[in-house]
């Protein structure tokens, strides 16, 4: 019996739907009573609705933004009571812009944006917004100037890529060969050898001319003087290469034929060594230690056609240009002349130009190959300047200070290059890159300074004498082998050409 009471408990225990005896009234209990006051109802629930009064089935909502009021009635449906949104009634893409409005800093006045740009120039050295993190392509940017920041140069260094640097030449440092030239007289205004278009050098030593054979290496004596006291001041080849011109001390100009080994004749107008020559076609000029130049036809007995005075001492540099206009002269009155081309008579003749800026003696006289009109002048000791003039204007176009005393100086016919012969202290050859005049090499040989210069007939080599009785041969301008490619399918092409129009 006792079993099945307990049993009955907690049956009614378990039943949610009965009241439990013996506790407080839950609280919309208190409430119901609070409004209707007497005897509670039995088996009221909040979960019935039905037992719900009818007054408490409406309530009053207040719009914001609103003074009026709104009645909003219950759902008829049934779960109407329960808040589920209807997302196509609302604006979506509107919530979402007020949403990420929020989120968003606020925009920052130019004032700051300024000070901001500032700082950033200050710390990094550029403006943070306007740099290219990532950028693989095109220039680098350029720091600004005056910023000292450890990494400027990453910024400012330009690279060129590897297929648009140019490998320089290969230029040996060593002579090809070296020539004994015992008795060179160490006289700056002399001219002593001269390199034909035969590929013949002519070398004077005192009293006599030797012939050198490029080509074969044999050795020619050409002449020696009968006087023991008369030494050879100065030779000269004719542009064909058979004919060589020889000065003496004694004032006299001797032509001789190579091929033939036979004295031709001898022409005498000055009254002093006769120290530098140079040949145009048949007119042999030939400048003296009086200051005086003469032009001699060679061609005619009377020889001497016209005399130039410009100098006032010593004429050592002597040089017609490759079209036979201009002939210059440089002389020890430290003046370089440029003279009209002369066809015969007598009378005077005036230089149309005469340029004053050098300090020094003036030998070095060179006319350029690819510019008829610009002329490349070198200074003495006291000057030491390489000078390149226009001729045709009368401006300078560029000096350099060579630092030693400029002998002599050639244009090169295979690059845009020049070279010189210096003096004290190297008494070096130096390679110009012109017109920059950078220079390109220095070949040091000799022991002595650099008396005078003269180029092979290919423009790829350099003989060099010097006071210390040597003669030095540089391959220096050697063309580099695929222009050398490219200019022999040019001359074939030519060739070819010429001969189908003959």
């Amino acid at each position: 019996m006792v079993q099945v009471l307990l049993e009955a408990d907690l049956h009614g225990l378990l039943k949610l739907d009965t009241l439990i005896p013996n506790v407080p009234p839950a609280r919309w209990q208190r409430k119901t009573k609070e409004r209707c006051p007497g005897p509670s109802p039995v088996g009221l629930s909040p979960m019935k609705p039905a037992n719900r009064s009818h007054s408490s089935s409406k309530t009053l909502s207040t719009t914001a933004g609103k003074s009026g009021s709104k009645i909003q009635s219950t759902p008829k449906k049934a779960g109407g009571d329960c808040y589920i949104p209807n997302c196509s009634t609302m604006q979506m893409e509107m919530a979402n812009f007020l949403l990420s409005k929020e989120n968003d800093p606020a925009e920052d006045s130019p004032t700051k944006k300024e000070q901001q740009k500032a700082w950033a120039v200050n710390r990094n050295g550029f403006d943070v917004e306007e740099a290219k993190i990532l950028h693989l392509r095109g220039k680098p940017q350029n720091a600004p100037e005056g910023c000292q920041n450890s990494l400027k140069v990453l910024y400012s260094q330009k690279m060129a890529p590897g297929s648009s640097r140019k490998n320089s030449r290969y230029i040996p440092s060593k002579p090809d060969r070296v020539l004994d030239a015992p008795e060179m007289f160490n006289d700056y205004y002399l001219n002593l050898i001269d390199w034909s278009s035969q590929n013949f050098l002519a070398v004077a030593l005192d009293n006599a001319v030797y012939l050198w054979n490029h080509a074969t290496r044999e050795i020619i004596l050409l002449l020696q003087m009968e006087h023991q006291d008369v030494y050879i001041s100065s030779a000269s080849w004719i542009k064909e290469g058979d004919y060589v011109a020889v000065g003496t001390s004694s004032a006299e100009i001797q032509l001789w034929d190579v091929e033939q080994q036979k004295y031709l004749r001898t022409m005498t107008s000055h009254y002093a060594p006769v120290g530098t020559l140079s040949w145009n076609s048949c007119i042999l000029s030939s400048g003296a230690r009086t200051g005086h130049i003469h032009h001699h036809d060679v061609r005619v007995a009377e020889h001497h056609v016209a005399t130039l005075a410009g100098h006032t001492q010593e004429v050592c540099g002597l040089r017609w240009s490759l079209d036979g206009h201009y002939l210059a002269s440089g002389g020890n009155d430290s003046l370089a002349n440029v003279w009209p081309c002369t066809q015969g008579g007598g009378g005077d003749f005036a230089p149309v130009q005469t340029f004053t800026q050098h300090q020094g003696a003036v030998k070095a006289v060179a006319w350029c190959p690819w510019q008829m009109n610009v002329l490349a002048t070198g200074g003495g000791t006291s000057d030491r300047h390489i000078r390149i003039w226009n001729v045709c204007s009368g401006a300078c176009l560029s000096a350099v200070d060579t630092c030693s005393q400029v002998t002599f100086i050639l244009w090169s016919t295979n690059y845009k290059e020049l070279i010189s012969g210096h003096g004290f202290a190297q008494n070096q050859l130096v390679i110009w890159k012109y017109p920059r005049m950078n220079k390109v090499a220095e070949l040091q040989g000799h022991t002595d300074r650099i008396l005078i210069l003269t180029m092979s007939p290919d423009g790829t080599s350099v003989a060099s004498a010097a006071a210390d009785e040597t003669v030095q041969v540089w391959s220096c301008l050697e063309m580099d082998p695929i222009k050398k490619k490219k200019e022999k399918a040019n001359s074939a092409k030519s060739s070819i050409l010429h001969q189908s129009i003959r």
